[in-house]
């Protein structure tokens, strides 16, 4: 089974879809994977762009936010923002929270002196979620659904 995931930001705009877009394309058989926002500010352009770069293409993703997705039912909800990390809504079920912030590009792009400089700040964020999605697997909340699955298909085994 697919492990159900969410990427939360602020605005749906860039780090989260960004890894979405990382997530799906290095873990297809691994995660079911979904981003929203607490906001919608549509999908950022530079970060299509530099997705698109390493041979990602975002461009079909949509901005969206939890309204949007009510009724999914989430393993793994995983905050990419410190606004996101403070505002995030309770969610049903036993679903795992994780915060991994990452620098807002948009936000630094705005003292950028040029198209290129303000690409970089995408670029580096870019390269960082990278990094974090290739270790997702292993990350230690994934570990912790794991043992909660295998403990309560235990029970199941036991009671039939």
């Amino acid at each position: 089974m697919k492990t159900r995931l969410l990427f939360l930001c602020t605005g749906n705009s860039c780090r989260s879809q960004m890894a979405e877009g990382w997530t799906r394309h290095l873990w297809p058989h691994h995660f079911d994977v979904w981003s929203a926002g607490i906001v919608k500010h549509g999908l950022n352009p530079h970060a299509v762009r530099v997705m698109q770069e390493v041979g990602i293409d975002i461009s079909g993703q949509v901005s969206t936010t939890l309204s949007d997705l009510a009724g999914q039912v989430f393993d793994l909800v995983i905050t990419v923002c410190g606004h996101a990390a403070e505002t995030c809504p309770r969610f049903p079920g036993s679903v795992k929270l994780v915060h991994v912030g990452f620098d807002d590009p948009p936000k630094l792009a705005l003292q950028a002196h040029s198209e290129e400089e303000a690409l970089g700040h995408y670029r580096r964020v870019r390269e960082e979620i990278r990094q974090f999605i290739a270790t997702l697997p292993q990350h230690p909340a994934l570990s912790d659904l794991r043992s909660e699955e295998r403990r309560v298909g235990k029970e199941c085994e036991d009671l039939c």
